[in-house]
């Protein structure tokens, strides 16, 4: 398979201070376990939702009809490990179509669940879970 698209991301900070895309965006970073969290600043729990909602919805626009909208939004928790060590993330995705009804709408999200990339990636994650939901404009 040909490759399609390549970027690297860099962070020589951890969990607070600075992460990078190569040529591209710097984006200020904050733990939010960190005594020193800086709300303004993003963290991986925000990049990670940021990441899979744009994805999704991407993918949604095209498994629907050209002018249907779509909606993704994406929760992304941070809790401790069972069992441990460390942290796990719990995130849940629910997309909406307008005009929908809740087949048509789990038709879609199955669809672009199955084709979007990240959810691929997410995919063998036992905390991870994607649901339908009415259409709601953002």
């Amino acid at each position: 398979m040909a490759m399609r698209y390549q970027t690297e991301a860099r962070n020589d900070t951890g969990g607070d201070g600075v992460s990078r895309v190569v040529g591209g965006i710097e984006v200020a970073v904050s733990s939010p376990l960190s005594a020193d969290f800086d709300p303004a600043a993003s963290n991986p729990e925000q990049l990670l939702a940021l990441s899979w909602a744009t994805c999704l919805n991407a993918t949604a626009q095209a498994v629907v009809q050209q002018g249907v909208r779509t909606n993704v939004r994406v929760t992304a928790e941070l809790h401790d490990a069972a069992p441990g060590p460390g942290f796990e993330f719990h995130v849940d995705a629910y997309l909406s179509v307008e005009g929908a009804d809740s087949t048509e709408t789990e038709r879609v999200l199955a669809a672009a669940h199955a084709r979007c990339p990240v959810s691929k990636l997410l995919a063998a994650a036992t905390t991870v879970r994607v649901h339908a939901e009415p259409y709601a404009p953002v």
